[in-house]
């Protein structure tokens, strides 16, 4: 288990940005959290209205992205533009190479979910993709990492939700709260899974839980 205590915090009240982040990144370097099976970065993203994040390099990396409140509006250098809400998956492939900006161009605190994945195999063209709207029973897969991101939604106290079975699963709460096993998980908890088998979660209530299937 990580909770949400033991991110490590960016950004700052200057730029408008606060970024908790779940493994070693930039200044935050930690030799023994530097990924998760294909999971490299997990952040917790906000941005007050205005702000955001400059045009910049990506290369080699599966990012996607999860609107938990307001929109967020994204560019890149291939030409794609778009805005996306909460309930969409925004999925960039960096692939060789791709820039992108990423903005609160609206007038409603932004916060959002991105995570990186490592490619099986690096190199290739840049690929956009949104997904509106996914549903709790439709994984979203990105093959070049051998990863697939499902979504669980429980609404009502001990409604229970299926944890994939899989070399690594990564889950990440989202809002509200979940048992796993014996271990109660909040806001911004997550935890690193080996080899799950039959596990479920558990809801306190209504909840949105985010979870990485892996493969070895």
């Amino acid at each position: 288990m990580r909770r949400a205590g033991e991110r490590y915090r960016g950004g700052g009240a200057a730029t408008g940005i606060e970024t908790l982040h779940a493994f070693s990144f930039g200044r935050f370097y930690d030799p023994d959290n530097l990924r998760f099976g294909a999971l490299l970065a997990c952040n917790e993203e906000r941005l007050a209205p205005g702000s955001g994040f400059d045009e910049h390099p990506h290369s080699h990396t599966e990012i996607v992205t999860w609107v938990v409140q307001g929109e967020l509006t994204h560019r890149d250098s291939a030409g794609h533009t778009s805005r996306i809400g909460p309930g969409d998956v925004q999925h960039l492939s960096a692939a060789a190479g791709v820039r992108h900006e990423e903005r609160n161009d609206g007038d409603a605190p932004l916060v959002f979910v991105q995570m990186w994945l490592a490619p099986r195999v690096p190199g290739g063209d840049p690929a956009y993709e949104v997904v509106r709207g996914i549903g709790d029973a439709t994984p979203y897969a990105v093959p070049g990492a051998g990863a697939a991101l499902h979504v669980r939604r429980p609404q009502a106290p001990g409604e229970r939700a299926a944890v994939p079975d899989a070399a690594f699963v990564y889950v990440h709460v989202v809002r509200g709260a979940v048992r796993l096993g014996d271990d109660e998980l909040g806001p911004g908890d997550a935890a690193r899974i080996t080899g799950a088998r039959g596990l479920e979660l558990v809801a306190l209530g209504p909840a949105e839980v985010l979870l990485w299937e892996m493969g070895g």
